[in-house]
């Protein structure tokens, strides 16, 4: 309370709004950024783990699907020809329809023996197609086109260079593999410089003895390709990587770096530039470190290298040829708490415009009323100085429209006279004042006249009739006044039975003269208030003239000199 003992007014009536605005505001946006950060919590492990989970689809979908390429080229149970050459046709039937199965990206599928012996079938597209062919133990192989799954062979070319499958290390795999299926390790693609890997398949024969190998090449730009076209958000990121850190794809950066020789080499998640890649990869190898087999979509939380937290989702994904891949999904927690954190700068922005704008509004309000109430307190020192016709323009239908109202009335009551109605003697000399106050302002001063008039006879009415009817004749006389004069006349009472009026422009004596003569004659009607038949009914008055500025240049000089010309003519009427 003593504050506010030192605030304006304007402070005090706007304050409370502010405090109240941003306070309200702080509450809102509190409130709203601690039930969003709740939702964001609940929601961006759902998010991340549901995005991990469709990488793991998509990878699966792409890697799996070498497997049936492989059951179509070589279906299970079926043992491999002696030589190539004489099982030709049937290699090129299912070879054919192995590269259909997942033509992108299974477009080759070969076949080596322990012979040195090679098939393959390489898919151009839906009808072309090229077949790499050695019948012989050793040698380059020879390439042929054809058209469609019979077609004829043509076009035989030669290769330069002797190709050995024996020595390949898809072969190797194969022959060396405990089980059936088996998948060689990662490598760049020499011409395609894409990371490639190789399914293979040892194949026996009727013996059931190990004869040759199976196997189909998988390009992997296209789990690459998929983490690229993956909706993260502006600093989230999505990788897959080997057991042993070489990065598979990812989202954004490269999975491949220059060597000192300017090639292609591998590049491991501990290499990587990007902080996030670096960070996350080590939180999950610790996740992972006792687990061997294949894990459902986890989720994580870890803090980075500057601290802020960072939500993370990962999985494993394992099959019986020997895949082992583990994919990572990270997002720092502040992007997911980005919209949370703008909406809460909204709020706050909100508040300080919508405490502003309350400022300003209410600066603007307070400024309307402060000025009315500054012209009613200035209207009022006025009146306390003695200026009861202190003007002012307050015009408003609200309270301080009614004290406005009030203090007119209070100036009227000021300057009127209780009884008649007409102005008091206060009103008079400060109206006469300010005429003649226009001296200064005009070349020449303006002529005006005072009368001052005095009843006849008015105690004998108030002895005979008694005061109530002498006021009722003092109310009468005043009304026939008012109805003699013109509107810028003024007409005043000045004292008991006196008035004086203010002829306010006059051109000349005779003028003045004919104003007061009128007067005389409506003052000297018979009286309409009392019994005007009794003897002390008697009416007129006596009625004295001043000219401004012959008989005085000032108001005391010429009430004087209208009030000696009153008693002059008084005395003149009773001789």
């Amino acid at each position: 309370m003593k504050l506010f003992k030192f605030l304006s007014l304007r402070q005090m009536l706007t304050m409370p709004y502010i405090v109240l605005v941003l306070l309200l505001a702080a509450v809102i946006g509190g409130l709203s950024y601690s039930a969003g950060r709740v939702a964001v919590d609940t929601l961006s492990n759902q998010l991340l783990s549901e995005m991990v989970f469709r990488i793991a689809q998509a990878a699966e979908r792409h890697v799996f699907g070498a497997s049936a390429v492989l059951e179509t080229a070589f279906p299970s149970g079926v043992a491999a020809p002696d030589t190539i050459e004489d099982d030709i046709a049937n290699l090129r039937t299912r070879f054919w329809l192995a590269t259909s199965v997942h033509r992108d990206p299974n477009n080759y599928a070969y076949y080596g023996d322990r012979n040195g012996q090679f098939f393959g079938l390489w898919r151009h597209s839906d009808t072309e197609a090229e077949l790499r062919l050695r019948t012989s133990g050793e040698g380059p192989r020879t390439i042929y086109r054809f058209t469609g799954i019979d077609g004829k062979l043509r076009d035989a070319v030669r290769e330069t260079r002797i190709f050995e499958p024996r020595e390949r290390p898809w072969f190797k795999s194969g022959q060396s593999a405990p089980l059936s299926n088996t998948w060689t390790s990662v490598y760049i693609d020499f011409k395609t410089e894409e990371l490639v890997a190789t399914r293979a398949r040892r194949v026996n024969n009727v013996q059931g003895q190990f004869h040759g190998v199976v196997a189909t090449d998988l390009s992997l730009q296209r789990v690459n390709d998929f983490l690229g076209s993956l909706r993260l958000s502006a600093n989230g990121i999505a990788y897959v990587v080997e057991t042993d850190g070489n990065l598979i794809g990812t989202s954004r950066g490269p999975h491949l770096h220059k060597d000192a020789a300017g090639g292609n080499k591998r590049l491991n998640a501990e290499a990587s530039e990007d902080n996030l890649v670096v960070a996350s990869y080590r939180e999950i190898r610790k996740l992972l470190r006792h687990s061997t087999e294949a894990v459902h979509p986890q989720t994580a939380v870890f803090k980075a290298a500057d601290g802020q937290p960072v939500e993370a989702a990962y999985a494993r994904i394992q099959d019986a040829a020997g895949l082992d891949w583990i994919i990572v999904v990270a997002v720092p927690r502040s992007d997911f708490l980005y919209r949370v954190t703008e909406n809460f700068k909204s709020t706050v922005a909100v508040a300080l415009l919508a405490s502003l704008m309350t400022t300003v509004i209410g600066f603007m309000v307070l400024s309307v009323v402060a000025r009315d109430l500054k012209q009613l307190a200035e209207a009022a020192r006025k009146v306390g100085n003695g200026d009861l016709n202190a003007a002012f323009d307050v015009t408003r239908r609200d309270e301080i429209g009614d004290l406005a109202k009030s203090f007119r009335t209070m100036q009227t009551q000021l300057l009127s006279d209780r009884l008649t109605g007409l102005a008091n003697r206060e009103a008079f000399q400060r109206r006469v004042d300010e005429r003649l106050a226009m001296r200064n302002e005009l070349p020449e001063p303006r002529p005006f006249a005072i009368l001052f008039i005095d009843l006849n006879d008015f105690k004998n009415v108030n002895d005979h009739f008694g005061h109530d009817a002498g006021d009722r004749v003092l109310q009468e006389m005043a009304q026939r006044m008012l109805t003699g004069l013109r509107s810028r006349d003024l007409v005043a009472r000045y004292a008991g039975d006196e008035f004086v009026v203010l002829l306010d422009a006059v051109n000349n004596r005779q003028d003045a003269e004919s104003a007061r003569s009128n007067i005389e004659q409506l003052l000297g009607a018979p009286l309409q208030s009392i019994d005007s038949d009794a003897p002390a009914a008697t009416a007129g008055a006596s009625v004295g003239l001043a000219m401004y500025p012959e008989d005085g240049e000032d108001i005391e000089s010429l009430i004087r000199h209208s009030d000696a010309d009153m008693y002059r003519r008084k005395q003149s009427a009773a001789l």
